[in-house]
């Protein structure tokens, strides 16, 4: 059962929210936040609830959803966020992974295009909205970036947008945690981003299948 908690300062849109997700057999709504301190308190604070997703809204008063993202991130590294907004500034997008959301998706999806990125952040993926993809996108144009990765970068790159910790990583080659980031930080500078998040989705758009 994937544990799913809802933040978005609009009550009518809470309830459609807990409504559209309490009808998946997999999926349980474990709480709700009417803004990004709420959300933090909720699951950081004494007795904090047991989570594996936040659906999060951006706009909100007290903290807003960049902030609370990157509170969360800081206190419960385990809890996956994915943002669920009606704008697609890059801007927003971009600040909102930089804080360590792993998925984007706008409020005009449907109920099963939310479920399918509310599943796939639970298994360790990146679901985002091909609408706001491109935000997170290096600047075409030049020689392309994957030719000027090593053999070991391109493994670990994939293995990395597969959802894999650096740990993972490190035992599936055969080489240490620290070698792992040493090739992470070398494709990062690369193919020109900043997080995995970004990384993961360079390594769709421009990796041909194995």
């Amino acid at each position: 059962m994937i544990r799913v908690v809802v933040v978005d300062d609009h009550r009518l849109v809470r309830v459609g929210l807990a409504s559209v997700l309490g009808s998946a057999a997999d999926v349980a709504v474990v709480g709700e936040a009417e803004n990004g301190a709420h959300a933090v308190e909720l699951l950081t604070g004494g007795d904090p609830l047991a989570a594996d997703v936040v659906l999060m809204d951006l706009s909100m008063p007290v903290l807003d959803g960049v902030g609370a993202t990157r509170a969360l991130q800081a206190a419960r590294p385990d809890v996956r966020v994915v943002v669920l907004s009606s704008f697609a500034d890059r801007k927003q997008v971009r600040d909102a992974v930089a804080a360590g959301a792993v998925g984007y998706v706008l409020k005009d999806c449907t109920p099963e295009e939310l479920l399918t990125a509310i599943r796939a952040a639970a298994a360790g993926h990146t679901p985002l909205d091909p609408r706001v993809a491109g935000a997170l996108l290096p600047a075409r144009g030049g020689p392309d970036p994957a030719d000027t990765l090593s053999e070991r970068e391109t493994e670990v790159l994939r293995l990395a947008a597969q959802g894999l910790a650096n740990k993972q990583i490190g035992r599936s080659l055969g080489i240490s945690e620290r070698t792992v980031k040493v090739h992470l930080g070398n494709v990062f500078r690369r193919i020109g981003v900043t997080d995995r998040t970004s990384a993961a989705l360079w390594a769709r758009e421009h990796l041909p299948a194995e």
